[in-house]
């Protein structure tokens, strides 16, 4: 393998991960945000996972991004962008798959998500690492 192909980064698709379908039991909100057109293109490359701790694997497909627990292939956002920052988002709301019930902490997580996906590169251990802390304080043991 040549230094260039080693660092060549390639688009994400459904196909390169194991993907279940968005449930029926889902909930929809807006989501207001801009994106700069760095960002952007950084989420249309989507991610997939190269270690344990990366938690998401995610691609687009069209102006939607979909978003999956990388563990389970569970889908847990269905992002679709809109030019005006009004994006519609679809959440899982399967209590077997995904075990928030409020669009506000949905809206909160999923920002938080988003701006660690939108850096260039992505740091999956960081988040992970974030998202750990958050759990253990939002069930008061940090």
């Amino acid at each position: 393998m040549t230094e260039n192909s080693k660092n060549k980064i390639r688009t994400a698709r459904r196909s390169d991960w194991k993907t279940e379908p968005m449930p029926a039991r889902h909930d929809t909100f807006v989501l207001r945000r801009s994106f700069s057109e760095k960002e952007m293109n950084v989420l249309r490359r989507g991610n997939i996972p190269q270690a344990m701790e990366d938690k998401w694997f995610w691609y687009m497909e069209g102006s939607a991004l979909c978003a999956h627990r990388s563990w389970t292939g569970h889908c847990i956002y269905i992002i679709d962008f809109k030019a005006d920052g009004h994006h519609i988002v679809k959440v899982n709301r399967d209590p077997e798959q995904y075990k928030c019930t409020s669009i506000k902490e949905d809206i909160r997580s999923l920002n938080k998500l988003l701006d660690w996906w939108v850096r260039d590169p992505y740091d999956h251990y960081n988040e992970w690492l974030s998202e750990t802390y958050d759990a253990l304080k939002k069930s008061g043991k940090a």
